[in-house]
């Protein structure tokens, strides 16, 4: 019986919140339709925005590789690795976002490695999508379909949304068609999910299953506020706690797709930390979060804006900052070249500083894409102990193809079989291009050294 009347409770809470929005002149008309004695429904809304909900169907073939050991070869002969392919099918979301050019947002996740990508509308008519640019780090692809009388969803300003906001998730999941949940926003700012290297996510507890991906997350409005991209759960289903990536954040990326037909991610040039309660502690400070710098990078962005390390930052563009993390992919994807008003605390005082973000040209996408012997390696464009240009490796990950090449966490690649290397562009370039045995030449502190790739 108590819990008939719990729920009874929660129903009649939830109901009489939208009776209230219903009789809010700034916000009833596109959602509610309480006219005539009828009850509250979203149906008004979600009439004008589904249409520009799709389904994305991809096939595709994916591409193994497993290195042969060398007994086997010793005795059999044949190739250093065995090569399998298998073909794939899979389902999505995607939100059209542009109707006059035919623009789709999905995950980079539902795309990826996809030979063919079908686009299905709720009316029934489907497209040929060509995928125009993606990123993987953050988990975002753009597509682009014929612009045939299309319908696309409005942006909302995503850095205005507090935690208990309604919001909607439309999407596709288990291949259902136009499914519609509803919930609140239960955490902004999440982080430190290892789901991408750019985490900056909508909590939600609206029901995000598989197939979800890629779909929308809109406010009563109807107005696109994130892309759905996770969930987490213990066998891949819905526990109330859900994912997706800000739409503000979504706009960056596919803005520098559409100008690039890439991801310029912006680069700050800071190491640092969460600011918590035991390096509040220690250090005396006033705040218990924030992002701490621990270091600035020499001639980076940070540094010409003049940060200095022990400062904490605490705003980006007047949106507090939570984390250090936070502020890695609040900055990680920005456009380079963006101008950024960062707020610090520098010894208990307020400061204010403009910079213009550097450009990383970088990511562990660029790594693997590069070569699969670089996989697990971040690659920024760096210098050495003696300050000579190369392409330093930010950030390893244990175990990785990267580290088991003998590549190490702060190694500059200066050259490639003999030829000089300064940038991440020329190392894509040189890697492209080359067969057999690869040597990569390393400038660790003041020792070089080679690295061979076979």
């Amino acid at each position: 019986m108590k819990k008939v009347v719990s729920r009874f409770v929660i129903v009649s809470s939830f109901v009489s919140s939208l009776f209230f929005m219903a009789f809010n002149a700034n916000a009833a008309a596109p959602f509610l339709a309480a006219e005539n004695g009828q009850l509250p429904s979203l149906a008004p809304m979600l009439q004008d925005t589904t249409p520009a909900i799709v389904s994305i169907s991809v096939e595709g073939t994916q591409v193994s590789r497993q290195r042969v050991p060398e007994m086997f070869r010793h005795f059999f002969g044949g190739p250093n690795e065995q090569v399998q392919e298998r073909p794939f099918r899979g389902l999505g979301s995607g939100v059209i976002i542009d109707a006059d050019k035919g623009y789709v947002v999905t995950n980079n996740h539902v795309v990826d490695n996809a030979d063919e990508i079908t686009v299905k509308l709720t009316d029934g008519r489907e497209f040929k999508a060509k995928k125009l640019g993606a990123d993987e780090q953050s988990d975002i692809a753009l597509l682009k379909i014929e612009p045939d009388d299309l319908v696309a969803v409005p942006l909302a300003n995503s850095d205005q949304l507090l935690v208990g906001d309604f919001v909607v998730a439309i999407g596709n999941p288990f291949g259902l068609n136009q499914t519609v949940t509803s919930g609140i926003v239960s955490a902004l700012g999440r982080s430190g999910l290892n789901i991408g290297g750019y985490e900056d996510f909508i909590q939600t507890d609206a029901a995000i299953n598989r197939g979800n991906s890629g779909g929308a997350l809109v406010n009563l409005r109807g107005e696109l506020v994130g892309i759905n991209t996770a969930i987490f759960g213990p066998n891949g289903g819905n526990v109330g706690i859900g994912f997706a990536i800000p739409s503000n954040m979504m706009k960056s990326l596919v803005d520098q797709i559409i100008e690039f037909g890439e991801v310029r991610r912006g680069l700050l040039g800071i190491l640092g930390q969460d600011v918590d309660s035991g390096l509040s502690d220690a250090m005396n400070l006033d705040v218990s979060k924030g992002a701490f710098v621990s270091e600035v990078s020499p001639d980076s962005a940070a540094e010409k804006g003049g940060i200095e390390a022990g400062d904490i930052i605490t705003k980006i563009n007047g949106k507090d900052v939570q984390s250090f993390q936070e502020l890695r992919a609040k900055i990680g994807t920005m456009g380079a070249g963006s101008k950024v008003k960062l707020t610090l605390l520098r010894k208990g005082k307020a400061k204010e500083v403009s910079v213009v973000l550097g450009d990383a040209t970088s990511a562990v996408v660029a790594a693997r894409e590069i070569h699969p012997a670089l996989e697990g390696a971040t690659l920024t464009n760096g210098k050495t102990d003696r300050g000579n240009d190369g392409v330093e490796i930010s950030e390893l990950e244990a175990r990785s193809p990267a580290a088991r090449i003998g590549l190490q966490d702060g190694d500059v690649i200066v050259g490639v079989n003999r030829t000089r290397v300064s940038t991440v562009t020329e190392l894509r370039g040189l890697m492209d291009g080359a067969e057999g045995v690869i040597a990569l030449n390393v400038q660790r502190g003041k020792t070089s050294l080679y690295l061979v790739i076979r």
